[in-house]
């Protein structure tokens, strides 16, 4: 597996060269800088491609196209935000770029109610906590109808806490939740998520899995007429928010997704994070099932708490047996070479926790330097082993 790492550009404050450094040999990257919905130009490619080869590394995926909600809303307003995609991936693919990750969360992207959750050894983790979520939710920018989509305890738990909260900590729960993370959606307002929100009243889940299957009918060619492969991430968390459909939750979800369209090129990001925030997910049996169209790989772990809420844990720890899961995923890579089919699955340390003067560094939540070392660190381990075995 290639050992790669996630880079925002020129303004990340981890460099590329202490990323090389760390042992990565693969950058993550997107052109952020470029609005959602804008074509990525050539000149734009491979001006970042460049930038990556001068530091000794490779740009091994693009994360992310952004897919606007247009596409999500689905009708005759998605043609002009698909078509230029379908640019953005065709301009990918002709740089050389061999995956292309994306998702299809609406409104909000990954999300997160704390990112500085204190752990017992002295690091801050992110954290996904439900009471307060249905506290923002339901009480703060009191969505219509927010009471009913949750049990009638938690809903009485989170206006107790909310009204325990001071100013000072609302905002930050706000901030936490729509502000934008590394990554993710474009930074919002209590004001411009609601309008967003309404915009997707009366959408079902079939509604919005019909058009991520159209979206993918699109897609897909292009991406095997210039040899990418896609990779879809799962939703994070993996179930409702704002009472917003999410349809890449569960396994039954990734079939539908790859069903859709039954090619190679339509595959999987196994985030096992992502799919791991919810108990009923087996991962294992999800990676031995999916682990031909698995094209990329998020290797972190979490923690399951009450409710649905969870934390980052340590990468080897939390609920997901990852030593089993890097297992299956190396042997994927042993059968595709045997059988002539692409073999390298590019993985990530995804996450980290703020570690020692880390904690005193500009850093993006979830993305300081030490966490993702430690992480690259263990991992390799793993995978050392393993291919030893």
């Amino acid at each position: 597996m290639e050992q790669t790492w996630r880079w925002f550009g020129e303004s990340d404050p981890i460099p590329l060269d202490h990323i090389r450094q760390a042992g990565a040999t693969g950058i993550v990257t997107a052109l952020h800088h470029v609005p959602a919905g804008e074509v990525w130009t050539p000149q734009e490619i491979a001006r970042r491609k460049q930038t990556v080869e001068a530091g000794g590394l490779r740009w091994s995926v693009c994360e992310s196209i952004p897919v606007p909600d247009a596409v999500k809303l689905g009708g005759a307003s998605a043609k002009k935000s698909i078509d230029a995609w379908k640019d953005s991936l065709a301009n990918l693919g002709r740089a050389g770029i061999p995956v292309v990750c994306y998702n299809f969360m609406p409104v909000v992207d990954w999300t997160r109610t704390d990112l500085a959750y204190k752990l017992p050894p002295g690091g801050l983790a992110l954290r996904f906590d439900m009471v307060d979520f249905i506290g923002y939710d339901a009480f703060l920018l009191k969505r219509a109808r927010a009471v009913d989509d949750y049990e009638p305890r938690l809903v009485e738990a989170a206006r107790a806490r909310i009204a325990t909260k001071g100013e000072d900590e609302i905002a930050r729960l706000e901030r936490n939740i729509i502000a934008g993370l590394p990554g993710g959606a474009e930074a919002q307002t209590r004001a411009s998520i609601g309008a967003r929100i309404a915009s997707f009243e009366g959408l079902s889940d079939d509604d919005m899995r019909g058009n991520l299957a159209a979206f993918l009918g699109e897609v897909v060619p292009v991406a095997e007429e210039v040899g990418v492969r896609l990779a879809i991430h799962p939703d994070d968390p993996p179930r409702s928010l704002f009472g917003l459909p999410r349809v890449v939750s569960t396994a039954e979800d990734a079939r539908r997704v790859l069903s859709a369209v039954n090619s190679e090129a339509n595959g999987l990001t196994f985030c096992v994070g992502s799919y791991g925030s919810r108990a009923d997910n087996d991962l294992v049996a999800m990676a031995q099932e999916f682990s031909r169209r698995i094209h990329f790989a998020h290797l972190r772990n979490v923690t399951l708490q009450e409710h649905g809420s969870f934390y980052e844990a340590e990468h080897l720890d939390g609920g997901a047996d990852m030593v089993a899961l890097i297992e299956i995923l190396l042997n994927e890579e042993r059968a595709a070479q045997a059988e002539g089919r692409r073999a390298n699955i590019p993985m990530r340390p995804d996450h980290g926790h703020l570690l020692a003067d880390d904690a005193g560094k500009r850093s993006n939540p979830g993305y300081s330097y030490i966490g993702r070392l430690k992480g690259l660190a263990e991992l390799r381990g793993v995978m050392r082993a393993l291919s030893k075995r």
